[in-house]
């Protein structure tokens, strides 16, 4: 092989997008050889249908979140509130359009999703506040909204799971425009956060205050409006989740809408490659890793795994994709893999004493 071909393997060995990738191709060729037909698309009306398109469209709330929770690390941050925030979103709106003059109009609609976006806007200024204002560990300061929030939710509608009759808001979750209206979302959250962070500074300045925020703050940069700003674009981004996850079904569960996806976002982002501890981090792999993260939990239903050990068996992929990811980890086995040299040749090498003849 040539130094070209093994320098170009060299790279794919230590790329993190690699192995998130292999596990990625793994599951779907898992689900081809159950189900044929799983890459199968087809157009009806005008409309996209298969299993991929399921799976885009039932991961486009989890990639939502990965991207604000991905900046959010790079600053040294974590976001555990984002479930609950999303779980306000939807019952703002849902309730907002039930006690509406018109229940039904599209106006209606879009004024509950203004006001539902603009109080996410507000608790994630509250994150942010706490945070880079009065200086609260992340997980602490995030801690407090994921634990109100769900109160917060379950206040706004009564306790009681609302529903609504309103087809625009209803195209927000289960909408088409060839695609599912959700992904078209996404991917454009998706192509914005990029363009902001990679053909901006913004980038630069979010990995400088990931990186060292002292050192950051001590060159000029303003570390705390950039914190600020994160943790508002996360909440931004699990408010229109939380709309996407209530619109299609057309109800506003507080109980349950929402419920975990912190823990699916977080786990993306690492899939991914950004590291927990802030710095460098990698959009590309957050969508590599929310599609893992939904085409996982779409493996689990179609190879018929119990569902009493669902969870376990996510667990066992999600380890294994991490391991392999870890440099450590294959050094390890690295070295177990290549065996130890012979005795005869330890011999060989050592000096032997001349022994002089009588």
């Amino acid at each position: 092989m040539t130094n070209r071909g093994v320098g170009v393997g060299a790279r794919l060995r230590r790329s993190t997008l690699t192995w998130p990738l292999l596990a990625l191709v793994a599951l779907l060729v898992v689900n081809v050889v159950v189900t044929p037909s799983f890459l199968d698309v087809r157009l009806q009306n005008g409309h996209l249908y298969g299993s991929v398109v399921d799976i885009l469209r039932n991961g486009a709330p989890t990639l939502l979140i990965s991207l604000g929770m991905t900046l959010v690390i790079a600053t040294r941050g974590i976001d555990l509130s984002v479930g609950a925030v999303a779980a306000i979103a939807g019952a703002v709106a849902c309730t907002s359009i039930a006690g509406a003059g018109d229940p039904a109009s599209p106006s209606t609609a879009f004024v509950a999703m203004g006001l539902a976006l603009g109080l996410c806007v507000v608790l994630g200024a509250w994150n942010g506040f706490l945070v880079s204002v009065l200086g609260i560990q992340p997980i602490i300061a995030t801690l407090v909204l994921m634990t109100a929030g769900r109160g917060i939710a379950m206040l706004i509608t009564d306790g009681q799971i609302v529903t609504v009759n309103n087809s625009t808001y209803a195209a927000v979750g289960a909408g088409f425009v060839l695609l599912p209206l959700a992904i078209l979302i996404s991917l454009a959250v998706f192509v914005l956060v990029a363009f902001l962070t990679r053909r901006t500074a913004l980038g630069m300045l979010i990995e400088a205050v990931g990186v060292n925020p002292t050192a950051s703050r001590l060159a000029g940069v303003r570390s705390r409006t950039i914190v600020w700003t994160v943790y508002v674009f996360a909440a931004l981004c699990a408010g229109v989740a939380g709309l996407m996850i209530s619109a299609d079904v057309s109800a506003a569960d507080a109980n349950n809408a929402g419920l975990w996806i912190e823990l699916d976002a977080i786990l993306a982002v690492v899939l991914g490659g950004t590291a927990l501890s802030g710095g460098r981090y990698s959009l590309t792999g957050t969508l590599v890793g929310a599609l893992l993260i939904q085409t996982l939990t779409t493996t689990v239903y179609t190879i018929g795994i119990p569902s009493e050990v669902t969870l376990v068996f996510k667990a066992l992929v999600v380890l294994a994709v991490c391991l392999v990811q870890s440099p450590k980890a294959r050094a390890l086995l690295r070295r177990r893999r290549t065996p130890p040299p012979a005795a005869e040749a330890l011999r060989d090498d050592a000096p032997t004493a001349k022994v002089a003849r009588p």
